[in-house]
């Protein structure tokens, strides 16, 4: 797949700055693949779409990642935990910074290229929570960038089709959890010509055995964002119940245990719209992703859900 394929046109304006005044507001674009069907929703309509799938969650919760660096003004992006006290991170700017050296809570140990260091972290991570760079207004709530189910700490951001969820609209429905911790490479642009030439660094995952059996023996599972998509398919591929996954999921795909898909709408050259592609088809996503900007719904973190039947 040429990576000119994953490119489309979205206004600025369309890029949602803030969420939704209640979680469950935002709107939902239902689209029925078996039969080309488009409908409008708004998001606790979500229950009337299905017939008794598994919902299935990602669990993790977002770190509160990011430390700011007083000298040289920058700041560190904490990635993933890898021992006692021992982090991975993003921190700038790398060309000023030293091995060896401490910046407040935070001592570098290795830089491994890329701005990406080896670091010792004192104590836990007491930053900010890290929003993405096209998210310009302040969060009021930093809660509004977890899930109402988060539960375990380690994601660099959050897994976001699952923010739509109240606990009254869960209620509602089936759910079981799972948990892949959210690294960045999954939001890192694909800056190859070919995405076969692409990698991902790979994040952690654990699925408790009683999840699994009940989900591999639902009848139909829905599974709530790209990243749960990736664990439901690491494991149907027999995979161990914890470990990393380096899944990358591309046009051409066979899923073999996820049915259907809820998710938001993703950045151009992004690593999760070539796993929605695989989902719905090229084609059929690029079409409606322009009935999405024709019809204004808001994209990327802060903005509204596309269901896939």
């Amino acid at each position: 797949m040429r990576t000119t394929e994953l490119d489309y046109e979205l206004p600025p304006e369309l890029i949602a700055q803030e969420p939704p005044a209640r979680r469950d507001e935002s709107r939902l674009l239902v689209h029925v693949r078996a039969t080309g069907e488009v409908r409008h929703r708004r998001f606790d309509e979500l229950p009337d779409e299905l017939e008794g799938e598994l919902v299935v969650v990602n669990g993790t919760r977002v770190v509160r990642a990011r430390i700011p660096i007083e000298r040289p003004k920058g700041e560190v992006l904490l990635l993933e935990r890898v021992g006692e006290g021992i982090w991975e991170g993003l921190a700038r700017p790398t060309r000023r910074l030293r091995a060896g050296a401490r910046y407040g809570p935070v001592e570098l140990l290795e830089h491994l290229g890329e701005g990406r260091w080896r670091l010792r972290l004192e104590g836990e991570p007491a930053g900010e929570v890290p929003l993405p760079p096209y998210i310009e207004v302040p969060l009021a709530d930093p809660e509004r960038y977890q899930t109402v189910y988060a539960r375990h700490s380690g994601s660099a951001a959050a897994p976001t089709a699952g923010l739509h969820f109240t606990p009254r609209l869960l209620a509602a429905l089936e759910v079981e959890r799972v948990t892949l911790h959210v690294g960045l490479d999954t939001f890192r642009p694909v800056t190859v010509d070919d995405l076969a030439d692409h990698a991902l660094h790979g994040e952690r995952y654990e699925v408790r055995p009683e999840a699994w059996e009940r989900i591999r023996g639902a009848e139909r599972v829905l599974a709530v964002g790209t990243t749960t998509v990736r664990v439901l398919e690491t494991l149907a591929r027999g995979a161990p119940l914890a470990g990393r996954t380096s899944l990358f999921v591309t046009p051409g795909f066979e899923f073999r245990r996820v049915d259907a898909l809820l998710t938001n709408f993703h950045l151009p050259r992004s690593t999760l719209l070539a796993l929605v592609m695989a989902f719905a088809g090229v084609q059929r996503t690029r079409e409606l992703y322009r009935l999405a900007v024709e019809e204004r719904y808001r994209f990327y973190s802060f903005g509204d859900a596309m269901l896939l039947l």
